[in-house]
């Protein structure tokens, strides 16, 4: 295991991974979906707050950076209108439920309850962005995602008594993220085609012979 105190290198990856895309955003690099970003922002500040509640030590640094990055982002995109990525109904959807978790962790009040609905808000969140990466990665970098992702593996390698308040958010950082730096690293893998339609190519279909003529 790794020392504690190395999860301030992995929220320090991540907010260099953020840092990057931001200063991409405002250039008009790629195009944040600012519903995911804003809850991004609340989500993990909110996880934040109740791991502090529940004791956990360090490891809580690993869910105060991808809170704290978001912002640049949403600074950034906020002078370059060429950062910004249309809403849809969907988007808004996902946004809705998110804040719908959020607010059942506000009755609830339990610490661990509180992290668990931070991690679904944060999912629902990650939504729009998933399908944006699966459909259109050329709008997306993979540098702040990838970075979230580091920084989560190394909250695991830190942590010596596993309990749901100290793993589950940097679990969750971990597959969340490095799913959608896949898809927006490796994009060509959606369109291949499989072993078998590449070595038994369909054969094409004769076209019909036009009917014979009748002489006179």
């Amino acid at each position: 295991m790794l020392d504690p105190r190395f999860v301030i290198v992995g929220a320090a990856i991540s907010l260099i991974g953020i840092g990057v895309y931001a200063v991409d955003a405002l250039r008009g690099r790629v195009k944040p979906n600012r519903v995911s970003w804003i809850l991004w922002a609340l989500a993990p500040l909110i996880a934040f707050a109740a791991e502090l509640t529940s004791g956990v030590g360090w490891q809580s640094l690993t869910t105060l950076a991808p809170g704290l990055g978001p912002l640049l982002v949403l600074i950034a995109s906020a002078f370059n209108r060429r950062s910004y990525w249309q809403i849809t109904s969907f988007d808004l959807t996902c946004g809705g439920l998110s804040v719908l978790a959020l607010a059942l962790w506000a009755i609830t009040g339990s610490g661990n309850l509180a992290i668990l609905f931070s991690i679904l808000a944060d999912a629902l969140a990650s939504v729009p962005t998933l399908i944006k990466s699966y459909r259109e990665p050329a709008t997306e970098s993979y540098w702040p995602y990838l970075a979230t992702a580091v920084n989560g593996a190394i909250a695991l390698l830190t942590i010596t008594a596993w309990q749901f308040a100290e793993y589950a958010f940097p679990v969750y950082l971990v597959l969340m993220f490095a799913i959608i730096s896949a898809l927006i690293m490796f994009p060509h893998l959606r369109f291949r085609k499989s072993s078998h339609d590449q070595t038994h190519p369909t054969p094409a279909r004769p076209s019909p012979s036009p009917p014979p003529t009748t002489e006179p």
